[in-house]
């Protein structure tokens, strides 16, 4: 049977004309026993059969710029390229890989975040669209800064492909142990949207959050071990117990819908994580925290994440709307200052997203360390007078409060 080229505009594209042109012999001579097709666009050609898959893999290499080199058929190509094709082709669906799922939707709340950020300062964020070339993957960093309500504001999405090498995932195995440590490398993907808001008004809170997805796979792209992780911390200068409250109930009734247990282990787990050891205090009231969740069926844990993600807005927009026109001091706002830089302390020697982050070949640092105030400030042997809110803060951050 004839190779078949199905398109609805027949050879209309430049790059199988081309093909066509140029290879005339490969396009009359295969025969295939099995039905294949080319479904041509503007970016890439597909086969789908025995042997025209193999005469197809040669002409897509040519022509194609998802294809770095040569291949013998579409599943040759890198991970990232194949599931381009599939989000061209087929869109997301249920049926999608969860990693593209997770783009997905992760790409649809940056834009929701930005939009109500905007509304509450008044001024546009910056869209710095960027590729991962080296491996695959890329993002989207929107970032406003010196604004009218927030000195600093991130709300990032990455969207990354790459391969983990033995040391990494022999380390992995410690929480995953369906990972082979006998493999040289492993195929990866991690997906994520991150945000720290900085406000200029010390009365208003520093807020971070970050949920993300990650797995390996194997050469066919089938997922192997996989999980999410993820959470989001308030980290006020002045504390107002009515703001401590309300965020951390916002948070705990997302929890809730899924595991009674989730919000009293990830708050431990966020008091825990989001220490400054060396200080011997909290960055801030915290919230939640959570990493390598796989303890449900992904589709379940997809939708607490989901949830989660839901309840930033709510969770927040009340309170920067309460805080950010009320008045303060000089010396209020050089408190702010010191507090600041502890949460850079904190960044740079404890975190370790941003650790991972800085040692992944190809990081895009401008977006790693977005998460670092404008300004921050260090006294030597500061402490803050006796009775003072300034002390009452340092009391809280040195043993954490149950805020519900």
């Amino acid at each position: 049977m004839p190779l078949r080229l199905v398109s609805p505009r027949g050879l209309t594209s430049p790059r199988l004309r081309r093909a066509a042109r140029d290879s005339p012999r490969l396009f009359r001579s295969f025969t295939s026993p099995a039905r294949a097709s080319v479904q041509p666009n503007g970016r890439y050609a597909t086969a789908v059969g025995i042997a025209g898959a193999v005469a197809l893999g040669v002409i897509t290499a040519a022509y194609s710029p998802y294809s770095q080199t040569h291949c013998d058929a579409p599943s040759s190509l890198a991970i990232d390229k194949r599931d381009a094709i599939h989000k061209h082709e087929s869109g997301i669906t249920p049926s999608s890989p969860m990693r593209l799922k997770m783009e997905s939707y992760i790409k649809e709340k940056q834009k929701e975040i930005v939009a109500a950020l905007e509304k509450v300062d008044g001024k546009p964020f910056i869209i710095d669209t960027w590729e991962r070339k080296s491996s695959g993957g890329g993002g989207i960093s929107c970032v406003l800064q010196e604004g009218n309500v927030f000195e600093k504001a991130g709300v990032n999405i990455s969207v990354v492909y790459g391969k983990l090498p033995r040391a990494a995932i022999v380390k992995m195995r410690a929480d995953h142990k369906n990972l082979d440590p006998a493999v040289e490398s492993l195929d990866f993907f991690a997906a994520g949207l991150s945000m720290v808001l900085h406000p200029k008004n010390p009365m208003a809170p520093t807020v971070h959050l970050n949920y993300r997805y990650f797995e390996t796979m194997a050469e066919d792209g089938s997922t192997q071990a996989w999980w999410f992780g993820g959470g989001t911390d308030l980290t006020p200068s002045y504390l107002f117990d009515e703001d401590a409250i309300h965020f951390h109930k916002t948070i705990k009734e997302a929890c809730e819908k899924h595991d009674k247990r989730y919000y009293p282990t990830f708050k431990k787990w966020c008091d825990e994580y989001f220490c400054v050891k060396h200080r011997g205090e909290s960055r801030g009231i915290g919230g939640i925290f959570f990493d390598d969740l796989d303890d449900k069926d992904p589709e379940q844990l997809f939708g607490f994440v989901q949830d989660c993600l839901n309840a930033f807005l709510p969770s927040y927009i009340p309170i920067i709307q309460k805080r950010k026109n009320m008045p303060f001091t000089p010396g209020e706002k050089a408190w702010q200052q010191l507090r600041r830089g502890r949460y850079v302390e904190f960044n740079l020697v404890h975190d370790r997203g941003t650790a991972f982050g800085l040692n992944t070949p190809g990081a895009r640092v401008e977006s790693i360390l977005m998460s670092l105030p404008l300004t921050a400030g260090w006294k030597y042997m500061h402490s803050p007078a006796p009775g003072s809110r300034e002390e009452r803060l340092l009391e809280v951050l040195r043993k954490p409060v149950d805020w519900v």
